[in-house]
């Protein structure tokens, strides 16, 4: 005896419209309005079907009301494009899944007797962009020498990641969500605030400006510069700027200032005269995208603004004739580790191993099915590979 209204509300929390849901349950939209109004019932395997479809547990079903939940816009920042309560169903599932990723890392730490970081990083728009960025870099401890010496930029993204971490914020990465909607989110809630990667992004390098990018967010929400989505009210000129000041602080934390100048001597290129060529060579041994590099040099002054633009043309002209690359196949370890993180990774495991949660939970929080723990575990023993991480698409 499911309730009525609980099924309506699982429905539009999913963000599913009663014809895509019908379409995927196997029912005609007609009779999907008729469970959610109370005029028949499902039965109990149309009602595990809606569940499966929802991403929920069955017994929400049949509490006796819709669950009292604050709206998902009160748990991510603002983003660009999306406006608070129309995010697609991929989206809103992704954010879910950070959020309760969050909620269990905390109570594992508390239960575990670990303390919680303090994320201290702060920064005010009335800052230059580029002391932002100095700062954020400063704080994560990667020095120029280390940086000029990775092999490659998977490597670099590993280590960013892992630095990022350090400083008290979570870093996962979410699937199956759009490119075009969405390259990263911030969860800006303290303690253990959240930063989500789209791992549908094949280039290391551009996960990691989007990590600076979105770190950069949570710094002005540290400084109360930002608010969530829900709560924003800066009109789109006025968060444009926030997005540019974002991203010209980014490109500041993964290029210093000194190192760069150096490197952009001892090329004695002529001011606009860097063509997508000389930007790519440049931008490979920072371990940085193309695009980022570009932006830091109209920063340095290495290209003017029309000149930017002028290379952007031609930058996004040089992508469109790229081929498609596929992104390989990942294990589920890959996915485990990748999507959920070494850090809490571990956790889960420190708290299994210490009975604090059962097998069950355990394989819940990371996605992954326990014949799969022992290689996981050779995994976090080895600490983080060298090859290029596959593509994950999320199916």
């Amino acid at each position: 005896m499911v309730t009525p209204s609980v099924l309506e509300w699982a429905r539009v929390e999913a963000g599913l419209p009663p014809e895509r849901a019908a379409k995927r349950a196997g029912v005609s939209p007609d009779r999907l309005l008729a469970w959610e109004r109370g005029d028949v019932r499902p039965t109990l395997r149309q009602a595990q079907t809606l569940a499966r479809l929802y991403h929920r547990a069955l017994s929400i079903f049949f509490l006796p009301e819709k669950p009292a939940l604050p709206p998902l816009a009160a748990e991510y920042r603002r983003l660009p494009g999306i406006e608070p309560g129309t995010e697609s169903p991929e989206l809103r599932l992704a954010i879910r899944i950070l959020s309760q990723r969050r909620e269990t890392a905390i109570a594992l730490s508390e239960e575990l007797g670990h303390p919680i970081p303090v994320f201290t990083l702060a920064a005010h728009l009335s800052e230059p962009p580029e002391a932002v960025g100095a700062r954020l870099r400063s704080a994560l401890g990667v020095t120029p020498q280390e940086q000029l010496a990775w092999r490659d930029e998977w490597q670099a993204w590993r280590r960013w990641r892992g630095a990022v971490e350090s400083v008290g914020a979570l870093v996962f990465q979410f699937p199956k969500v759009a490119l075009q909607q969405v390259r990263g989110v911030t969860l800006p809630q303290f303690p253990l605030p959240v930063i989500g990667i789209n791992s549908k992004e094949t280039s290391a390098a551009a996960r990691a400006f989007t990590l600076m990018h979105e770190l950069t967010h949570l710094a002005l929400a540290a400084g109360r510069e930002e608010d969530v989505a829900l709560r924003e009210r800066r009109p789109d000129p006025d968060w444009q700027r926030v997005e540019q000041f974002a991203e010209e602080a980014a490109s500041h934390a993964l290029i210093p200032q000194e190192t760069l100048a150096v490197i952009v001597q001892q090329e004695a290129v002529r001011q606009n005269a860097w063509d997508v060529p000389r930007v790519q060579r440049l931008a490979r041994k920072f371990r940085v995208t193309p695009l980022a590099m570009a932006t830091r040099l109209r920063a340095a002054g290495a290209l003017s603004w029309d000149g930017y633009r002028r290379w952007k043309e031609a930058w996004d002209d040089y992508v469109a004739r790229l081929p498609s690359r596929g992104g390989g196949f990942a294990s589920p370890v890959e996915k485990t580790v990748g999507r959920a993180g070494r850090p809490f990774a571990q956790l889960v495991l420190e708290a299994l191993d210490a009975n604090r949660i059962t097998a069950v939970e355990a394989c819940r929080y990371l996605d992954l099915r326990f014949d799969h723990f022992e290689k996981l575990r050779g995994e976090l023993r080895g600490g983080p590979g060298s090859g290029r991480e596959p593509l994950d698409a999320g199916d």
